[in-house]
């Protein structure tokens, strides 16, 4: 720890691939913007922040290479892979979010000849890429500060280094509490179908020496019963300008068991996150995965052949639910439309 999720060097990509874990620990080169579109759709990479870094490295490797004649050659160029690579996964905001600034980077450089337009494009890239370094870094300063010393805290899904650069959101506030010398007690939900909290949060809080403890979907509302949750962390994919929050299906369900347990519900994710075009979560697009990934996941069959599947990666939680948002910026508390404006200054 901390792991480098997506890296460029040398003027490659490569990324975790996270299909493989907790098995095997590799590193994988992404030379083609169909590689990284893949890699996007595929979860080989995912979590909302390195999703859009992938996103914004994805541009240069589908433009390096090549010799534009103008600017608006190379703007083309790029417009094309951005489209292309905004068709990978629709829910996480962050996605469009980086690609929007790559392409903010040519429509403001149009006077400047290809090659440094390219060199500017590499610059904004990277800077995305170490933004969220000192983001997920503060997300865990801000959050560390709600946990106790002894406390139980309960995570969804994964939210940790292997979603963004290297340090998560979700986790960060684990990481943080940790390096503070809290003792905590991680309970991590097994995330069905693709069970991202067995494979990667666990593997994360293992290797990080913190006390972790695995559980299916379905033991949440037992252990929270038994007193051993005080608190729940989550991440988010996008999150409405009223607070509504997308996050990995299953999200909704751990919320309303704990506001049924009075036990608060933190969502842990950086501003970029946060989508102030939409009014609600009424608005989120949802996607829905592949009905193998229910009936026959990691290639083992567990329905009947010819069942109907419904199998959205997704839910919306309600702003009512969540106690609080903690940001790169501080902590937002309710009302959640005027707190968010404030925070992220557009007020």
């Amino acid at each position: 720890m901390p792991v480098e999720t997506v890296v460029w060097e040398g003027g490659r990509m490569s990324i975790v691939d996270q299909t493989l874990l907790p098995g095997e620990f590799k590193y994988i080169f992404c030379d083609t913007v169909k590689d990284v579109w893949e890699a996007i759709r595929n979860l080989r990479v995912r979590g909302a922040p390195a999703i859009g870094i992938a996103a914004a490295l994805g541009v240069l490797v589908g433009t390096r290479g090549k010799s534009y004649e103008s600017t608006e050659e190379l703007e083309s160029k790029v417009l094309e892979v951005a489209d292309y690579l905004a068709t990978s996964r629709p829910t996480a905001v962050n996605l469009f979010w980086a690609l929007d600034r790559m392409k903010g980077v040519v429509a403001a450089k149009k006077d400047k000849a290809p090659h440094v337009v390219m060199d500017l494009l590499e610059a904004e890239a990277v800077s995305i890429l170490e933004e969220d370094k000192a983001t997920c870094r503060a997300i865990g300063r801000f959050g560390a500060e709600l946990v106790k010393d002894g406390d139980g805290i309960l995570t969804h899904c994964n939210a940790g280094g292997l979603a963004t650069a290297d340090y998560g959101t979700a986790l960060a506030v684990i990481f943080a509490a940790h390096e503070q010398g809290k003792r905590v007690q991680v309970y991590a939900d097994e995330t069905r179908p693709l069970l991202q909290g067995a494979r990667l949060t666990t593997w994360e809080l293992m290797h990080a020496g913190i006390d972790v403890t695995l559980i299916c979907d379905n033991m949440a509302a037992v252990v929270m019963r038994e007193g051993k949750v005080d608190l729940v962390v989550v991440g988010a994919d996008r999150i409405a300008s009223n607070g509504d929050t997308a996050n990995k299906i299953g999200t909704y369900g751990v919320a309303l068991l704990a506001r049924a347990h009075n036990i608060p519900f933190y969502v842990a994710a950086p501003l970029s996150t946060f989508d102030l075009s939409l009014p609600s979560g009424d608005g989120i697009p949802i996607e829905e995965r592949a009905p193998e990934e229910v009936t026959q996941g990691f290639g083992k069959r567990t329905a009947p052949e010819g069942v109907k599947v419904y199998c959205p990666a997704f839910d919306v939680t309600p702003a009512e639910l969540v106690t609080a948002f903690i940001t790169e910026n501080g902590v937002i508390h309710s009302p959640y439309p005027e707190s968010i404006a404030k925070l992220a200054g557009t007020d």
